[in-house]
């Protein structure tokens, strides 16, 4: 089952293998058992999460959405 995870405080992660576009038209596929994207805005590698979350003092609630069968 894919699901998405809102860690308390930090980012989404996003659980699976994707296929995405990076910001120069290159086709790119993920590896390893799923991604973390950022939820603060201020990561210095949108859309994926560098731990700048710590250093802002973002703050939001865990929630974890699965999709249905």
């Amino acid at each position: 089952m894919e699901e998405i995870k809102c860690f308390e405080n930090g980012p989404y992660f996003v659980s699976g293998t994707f296929t995405y576009v990076d910001a120069d038209g290159n086709e790119q596929t993920t590896t390893g058992k799923g991604v973390a994207l950022c939820r603060c805005g201020h990561s210095g590698n949108l859309p994926f999460c560098d731990g700048s979350h710590k250093k802002v003092g973002f703050e939001a609630p865990e929630v974890t959405l699965k999709a249905n069968e």
